[in-house]
């Protein structure tokens, strides 16, 4: 039986609706709280700890948590866990020291956006905001391109739906509440699905382990199909070093990174780090298991849809749930993907309307230097999260790449493009403008050529080469500028010295 079969009933298919639709209702909810850009792209700066930890968690794990990682435990058994292990100590570390800083420093330079930030920090009003805006630009597209592909994949399969309906689908729901809500919307959104989302990956595999004889039955049964599902360091030394290099991309996410900026009391995120880290865990291992649990009821790829490993978590579902319950998880995998493109959509409007219009055309050629209006600004936000989610929206039809990978290509770009130069700014004072926007273009290149020539030889992420590479290049760039800098000072003072020296010479004579 097709798994979209059982969405005929209709008590799943009102509890699936009533989940697709929920996100709009909030969206509405918060239009009366977002009556300025700070509240559009912050939410005002006053969120609360709870919210900021559930949303930071929720808008960091999408599709790429349920459908990927699942199907990475599927194909390869518990060895996929390392690929979550990396980002949890990463985001661990991003809570308590990065995510203290930069807000911070953003609220005391009046940044909304990563770009802003870096702007002020180095005093450089065009080169790092264009060549940022370019680099956020093409790979959150591609990302967002990657969450609505996810989410037609699962409409598709769970409605029966065609791949251009389901997309458009997809790409409505999640467009409406953005445009209507912003930041605010996203955030309370996010706790809402982190709820959901206990469900499909706590409850889901908990139940699945019940009715299958208990977890040393399932690692039995897993071993007798193939000892490695159950090896932990089965993938190798590169493939198991490949997996924790994700975590070096969660300093460049900006759409995890504004969550710390928009939190009302830095001190909080502290207390945001241990529900963050304890949520991340959860979820991990929860997808992990229903990874394993479907290995076992499913054997062959061959029984799901596509072939494709990625919807093990759909067949599953439907496997062991009736309709109420599988309406509710088939919601889910909705969840998880609307968490995490809403936010990127919203990066994307920050970037446009703050960094390029607002920063870098507007005031660069407006002879009359007056602001704005909040509510045009709020306009051109709503505009541009539209047209920019047509733009991914076709992007989606027409990638051909599994969800997993493609996620990791952006992740991997924004992680070596923006992060290092993030965590240098924060704690290295020797950096400057120059060396960061060498960093910026250097890690965009190096993922680029990485992953299209040299990945597949080596077998290395791109991220972890780009990461270095950027790294290594704003330390260089920025220690050659201030020594050119010095150098150019003390010939300066020289020259001035020489002339003064010349003229009392003239004088005298």
């Amino acid at each position: 039986m097709a798994i979209y079969e059982k969405l005929a009933d209709p008590r799943a298919l009102a509890v699936f609706i009533l989940t697709l639709f929920l996100p709009v209702l909030v969206g509405f909810f918060t239009l009366r709280k977002t009556r300025n850009q700070t509240d559009f792209f912050l939410g005002g700066r006053a969120m609360g700890k709870l919210v900021v930890a559930l949303s930071a968690v929720s808008s960091g794990r999408s599709a790429w948590l349920v459908l990927g990682v699942s199907g990475i435990a599927y194909t390869r058994g518990v060895g996929a866990v390392w690929a979550v292990v990396g980002y949890i100590l990463a985001e661990l570390f991003q809570f308590v020291y990065i995510g203290r800083k930069i807000r911070t420093q953003t609220e005391i330079y009046q940044s909304l956006t990563l770009l802003d930030y870096f702007e002020s920090r180095f005093n450089d009003r065009f080169m790092i905001r264009l060549t940022g805006a370019l680099i956020i630009g093409i790979f959150v597209t591609a990302y967002v391109a990657a969450q609505f592909s996810a989410g037609a994949r699962s409409l598709s399969a769970a409605l029966g739906l065609g791949q251009l309906t389901a997309l458009a689908i997809a790409a409505a729901l999640i467009m409406a509440y953005m445009i209507l809500g912003g930041f605010i919307a996203v955030a309370y959104n996010d706790v809402v699905r982190a709820v959901i989302m206990l469900i499909g990956l706590v409850v889901f595999p908990f139940y699945g382990i019940l009715k299958i004889g208990g977890l040393d039955y399932l690692l039995q049964l897993a071993a007798q199909l193939n000892p490695a599902l159950i090896d932990p360091f089965s993938l190798g030394l590169g493939a198991t070093v490949g997996f924790l290099g994700i975590g070096l991309g969660s300093p460049g996410q900006p759409h995890i990174v504004v969550r710390y900026m928009s939190i009302d009391n830095p001190d909080m995120l502290r207390m945001s780090a241990v529900i963050g880290t304890v949520w991340n865990v959860i979820m991990a291992w929860g997808a992990v298991f229903i990874g394993l649990l479907g290995r076992v009821e499913f054997p062959s790829v061959n029984g799901l849809p596509g072939k494709d490993p990625e919807m093990i978590y759909l067949v599953l579902s439907a496997h062991y749930f009736g309709p109420i319950f599988y309406g509710l998880l088939i919601g889910g995998i909705f969840a998880a993907i609307l968490s995490t493109a809403d936010s990127q959509l919203l990066v994307v409007a920050s970037t446009f309307v703050r960094d390029v219009y607002e920063k870098l055309i507007y005031e660069k050629f407006r002879k009359q230097r007056e602001l704005i209006p909040e509510k045009k600004k709020l306009i051109m936000s709503r505009l541009v999260v539209f047209f920019s989610g047509i733009l991914a929206l076709i992007l989606a039809y027409l990638a051909g790449d599994a969800v997993f990978w493609l996620v990791l290509f952006a992740w991997g770009g924004l992680g070596a493009s923006l992060g290092p130069g993030l965590i240098l700014s924060l704690y290295w004072q020797g950096t400057t403008a120059s060396g960061v926007t060498a960093g910026m273009i250097t890690g965009t290149m190096v993922t680029i050529v990485w992953k299209l020539w040299l990945k597949v030889p080596t077998g290395i992420y791109e991220l972890i080469p780009a990461f270095a590479c950027s790294t290594a290049v704003i330390v260089l760039v920025s220690v050659v500028h201030r020594a050119l800098k010095r150098k150019s000072g003390a010939d300066a003072a020289a020259d001035t010295d020489s002339r003064t020296h010349g003229l009392t010479r003239t004088d005298t004579d």
